[in-house]
């Protein structure tokens, strides 16, 4: 209990600390420009693409040949629709098409499939509290992932720590609140969602309370300094009554014009009923990328560590090396090839996995 109130107080005096956190009114200047009311609606896609020749462990075919497995794969394929209504209110919705789970069912699997990742109604607060700060309901992105991912940018690849080891998800259904500060000092994030994830029907009454608060100390010192933020978040949710599902992740991220990097603290209960004992873990997840400027050539390196219990001795380890183009164009399009090795080791697994060792080409289109 104590070490839970340790993490809330931590959250809380983040957010507290915020330069400039106090609520302030806005009122426009006389004689400005109205704001523009016209509706709108813009199309935009996204593409995950790659080939992935795995090197261990080997495997057997239909005819019992010892092969290396290998595939041409489309991991992401979005359609985003956005618009607005007026200045005040924006919405977003968003298909995703892809692959079925393999228990989705004897129809589905592993078939294409479509699904909903975001539909969500934002209403801009511009005009009452500071310059982008909104209110959201629906489906949408939850506090941590989809922010990280904009630092990180090698979602293409494979998904952040705390998503890749299946402790959160991008995108769930729910309500939301973002505070920006002024000046860019940093920004509160704070949300209840089902928690189940955008993917899965709520099964239960539990919510998921989710918060995440970022601070900027240096936004407005020399330009090198700027791009240093620290990062709280905290999920605080129940698998059912009594039995506990929390996360808590503690970060720090810098960018500049020629290196992103980052650092990530992740600690996780998981308590899947009352009558079962508490699953306690806890990882990091290192990672640099030097580059050229925002286009141009760059490195990706990445280490992850977890160990999803800590009663036992078990770890997992995965490194992944890059070497990427993105390609320059106009305005936000993205397009991007990165050659990657990513490779897994496992310790005091019961029973024993092998290492597992990935090379690929990883494409990505986003416009």
């Amino acid at each position: 209990m104590t070490v839970r109130l340790g993490r809330l107080l931590c959250v809380l005096t983040l957010v507290v600390l915020m330069p400039g956190a106090a609520l302030a009114q806005i009122t426009p200047a006389a004689g400005s420009t109205p704001p523009d009311d016209t509706p709108a609606i813009r199309i935009g896609a996204t593409l995950f693409a790659d080939y992935t020749y795995q090197k261990n462990p080997e495997t057997t075919d239909a005819d019992g040949n010892v092969i290396n497995p290998s595939s041409f794969n489309v991991a992401r394929s979005y359609l985003n629709v956005t618009g607005n209504i007026s200045h005040v209110i924006a919405f977003r919705f968003t298909p995703d098409i892809t692959r079925a789970d393999a228990d989705a069912g004897a129809v589905l699997n592993q078939n294409l499939v479509f699904r909903v990742k975001y539909a969500f109604m934002q209403f801009n607060l511009d005009d009452w509290i500071s310059r982008g700060t909104w209110a959201r309901f629906g489906i949408q992105q939850t506090p941590w992932v989809d922010f990280e991912e904009g630092i990180y940018r090698y979602r293409f690849q494979g998904t952040v720590f705390s998503e890749r080891e299946g402790y959160l998800s991008s995108s769930d259904a729910g309500a939301s609140f973002r505070y920006n500060l002024p000046s860019n000092y940093g920004e509160v994030h704070v949300g209840f969602y089902n928690g189940e994830n955008y993917n899965r029907a709520e099964v239960n009454d539990q919510k998921a309370f989710q918060i995440r608060g970022t601070v900027r100390p240096f936004a407005t010192s020399k330009p090198i300094l700027r791009g240093l933020r620290a990062h709280v978040f905290w999920d605080k949710d129940s698998y059912v009554k009594n039995a506990e599902r929390e996360r808590f992740i503690a970060s720090v991220t810098f960018e500049h014009a020629y290196v992103n990097a980052g650092f990530d603290y992740l600690d996780t209960t998981d308590q899947t009923l009352s009558a079962n004992p508490e699953l306690e873990g806890r990882g990091y997840s290192i990672w640099v990328n030097p580059k050229q400027s925002p286009t141009g050539w760059e490195v990706l390196w990445r280490y992850d560590h977890l160990e999803p219990n800590r009663s036992t001795e078990q770890r997992r380890n995965r490194t992944i090396a890059g070497v990427a183009y993105w390609f320059p164009h106009q305005g936000t399009v993205s397009t991007a090839l990165l050659l990657d090795y990513d490779g897994q080791t496992f310790r005091n697994f019961t029973p024993s996995l092998p290492a597992q060792e990935r090379i690929a080409v990883h494409g990505l289109l986003n416009f």
